[in-house]
């Protein structure tokens, strides 16, 4: 790191790391937001009615073909 020539240079450097800061804050927030919803029941009842869905065709699938 250069070693700042003017009190500008360190202005601007404080800017860049608070809109850096404030960047990484609402990242964070919109991450537990996210985490939020996927514990919640009703996600979790269709994640499972998807899987359920999933493995019954592949069931269905493998029934199918070794009937043949």
């Amino acid at each position: 790191m250069e070693p700042y020539t003017t009190f500008e240079d360190i202005d601007n450097d404080l800017k860049r790391f608070k809109l850096e800061r404030d960047i990484a804050w609402e990242e964070l927030k919109l991450t537990k937001n996210e985490f939020k919803e996927d514990l919640e029941p009703l996600n979790w009842i269709s994640s499972a009615l998807k899987l359920t869905g999933k493995y019954s065709f592949i069931a269905l699938i493998r029934k199918w073909i070794f009937k043949k």
